[in-house]
């Protein structure tokens, strides 16, 4: 009984069908992208159009900013560092920022300088927190210092400004402790038996190593460890008037002092 395909011709057949699979693989390949390309142009303009359109609500609605800022990070666009590439050149507009290009100066430059106060916010309190900050605070910080009728911050917009500070090689950065976002602005690296701890912190402002080792399974030496560490960065404060030690949150040390000041002043 005899066999096909048995020889050099077979072999042969069999490269040339392999070849036309891979090069009709590769077209194939070749128009995915071009469409998914031709998409995303189309979607660029249609939120460049958008954009202008609202620019006005865009630059005093914070909750439309954010939803505008979403939707740009949903085709990958970064509205704070990426081209226009729809002719800016030729008008004018330069190799700007989308946002800077479409809405003009103000809402660029708004997280720009926002960055800059946030900055001087974890200046200002970084020998009471150790250079870790709820995000929550800073804004209440800036909120408090702004004149009347200046736009309104939210913890969305503070975000968005530290990230405008990455490129620069710059040490802040934005962390979660527990479920609270938090800014640190120190480079050290918190492990993650501290990070555990700030967490612990955060539920009665205060942690002591017995109720580490109760409620984390710690052996002391562990939650000992891991408290001192962060007592020398600065992020806890030791009150040895008890019977164990208990490290307190600064921040919460300080919100409890003023509240009893405002109730001896009302009072």
């Amino acid at each position: 009984m005899s066999r096909k395909g048995v020889g050099l011709a077979a072999f042969d057949r069999s490269r040339i069908t392999s070849a036309q699979y891979a090069s009709h693989g590769s077209s194939l390949r070749s128009t995915d992208a071009s469409a998914f390309e031709t998409q995303l142009s189309v979607f660029r303009s249609l939120l460049q159009q958008f954009a202008q359109t609202h620019a006005k609500d865009i630059r005093s609605n914070p909750t439309f900013r954010a939803q505008f800022a979403r939707m740009c990070a949903a085709i990958g666009v970064d509205p704070l560092t990426s081209s226009n590439t729809s002719g800016g050149a030729d008008k004018g507009g330069g190799g700007g920022s989308i946002w800077a290009q479409l809405l003009g100066r103000t809402v660029n430059d708004f997280y720009f300088e926002l960055a800059v106060r946030v900055v001087e916010v974890c200046g200002e309190t970084r020998g009471e927190n150790g250079g870790l900050i709820e995000v929550r605070k800073v804004r209440e910080s800036l909120m408090g210092k702004s004149m009347e009728g200046a736009p309104e911050i939210t913890e969305d917009d503070i975000l968005r400004a530290v990230g405008t500070l990455k490129p620069l090689g710059s040490a802040y950065s934005v962390i979660k402790v527990g479920s609270k976002p938090y800014i640190r602005s120190v480079p050290k690296e918190l492990n993650t038996d501290q990070s555990a701890a700030l967490e612990a912190v955060q539920v009665l402002g205060y942690i002591s190593v017995p109720m580490l080792m109760v409620n984390l399974k710690w052996a002391r030496a562990r939650a000992q460890t891991a408290l001192e560490d962060l007592v020398g960065e600065g992020m806890l404060w030791v009150d040895k008037q008890a019977d164990e030690c208990e490290y307190w949150s600064p921040g919460f040390m300080l919100e409890g002092q003023q509240q009893q000041q405002q109730q001896e002043a009302a009072g």
